[in-house]
């Protein structure tokens, strides 16, 4: 539904959107107005926004499933994301990196708790990729990387493209290597070398550069789930509202402005410099971060922002209704 158009519920949509906050309460409505108009648009576009929604002011499916949604729900989203806030770590060694993935946003303290950078990101798949909640710390960064093709993606989409197009490495600036790196080709694939990839005997890579699968640079904290943050070659991406499009690993909005901040206790570099190196710099240069950086990827879908505004998200992995069952069991709870 859009502006100017009538409406039967503009009486109830005002006084639900009076009770929420989001039409202030000196906003005149015409009591007996049935036209969708000023000053509700902008209330509904404020719902919207606190809700992951984009804030276009249509009252479409998903908004009248956010409007519509019991305020019963959104405490129990309140209770749930409070006990995980108790899992979190009291302290951190350094200001941390906060990714919250129902959001799709990763934000950076600075050492008195403001916020630092706060960004856009692209998560994993709700469906077989999702990405995990835990805690390590970054310590180094790397420049126009390669990019490793994980095991179970050469098995599933690589080897059966191959199987269709024996160019298609060359064709996607892909080589193949051998376990210790040494490069074996980046031509046309034969039967052997076929057979290799397919057995796991072989990998393949993809060549640094602004088509690379993973940008132009990747920031590390290594951990058992191979995940970490890394710029895209498809920033369009991140007009999308609903952003779980990754097979785990974590996409940033602002790379350079990112790199630059974890690089901030490292002389010299500047954003200007992490601009240079991921845009025309050497190929898969590591930089060592002086001082290791926090990062935290939780899963909370109520967020208070820095006006006191809540905001929820839905329960992109279904991690909610999980611990809502187990909580319903009653102590002992699960370790």
């Amino acid at each position: 539904m859009d502006l100017g158009s009538d409406y039967d519920g503009i009486p109830r949509l005002t006084r639900l959107l009076r009770l929420l906050g989001d039409l202030p309460a000196d906003a005149v409505v015409v009591d007996d107005s049935h036209v969708y108009a000023e000053p509700l648009v902008a209330a509904v576009k404020h719902f919207q926004e606190r809700h992951g929604l984009d804030p276009d002011g249509r009252l479409g499916p998903q908004t009248f499933k956010q409007l519509n949604t019991p305020l019963s729900t959104r405490l129990e989203q309140l209770r749930l994301t409070l006990e995980r806030w108790r899992w979190v770590p009291y302290q951190f060694t350094a200001p941390p990196i906060v990714v919250n993935i129902p959001e799709f946003r990763l934000r950076a303290y600075t050492d008195d708790g403001k916020i630092a950078l706060s960004m856009k990101v692209i998560v994993g798949k709700a469906y077989r990729h999702e990405t995990p909640v835990f805690e390590r710390d970054m310590k180094f960064v790397v420049f126009r990387p390669y990019w490793n093709v994980p095991p179970s993606i050469q098995r599933s989409e690589i080897v059966p493209a191959i199987r269709r197009n024996r160019n298609y490495i060359a064709k996607n600036r892909y080589e193949v290597i051998t376990p210790q790196g040494s490069v074996v080709t980046s031509g046309e694939i034969s039967d052997d070398v076929l057979a290799q990839l397919a057995a796991g005997k072989l990998m393949v890579r993809q060549k640094p550069g602004p088509s690379n699968a993973l940008g132009l640079v990747k920031l590390m904290f290594p951990n058992e789930y191979n995940v970490y943050l890394h710029s895209t070659p498809a920033p369009q991406l991140f007009a999308q509202a609903r952003r779980d499009f990754s097979h785990g690993c974590i996409r940033v909005e602002q790379p350079a402005e990112l790199a630059a901040w974890v690089l901030r206790d490292n002389p010299g570099w500047t954003l200007d410099r992490a601009r240079a190196a991921m845009e025309s710099g050497t190929d898969n240069v590591q930089v060592n971060l002086t001082r290791p950086v926090p990062v935290l990827i939780l899963y909370g879908t109520a967020v208070v922002d820095g006006q006191d505004q809540v905001h929820f998200f839905d329960d992109l992995y279904g991690y909610d209704a999980s611990l809502e069952k187990v909580l319903a069991k009653g102590y002992p709870y699960p370790g």
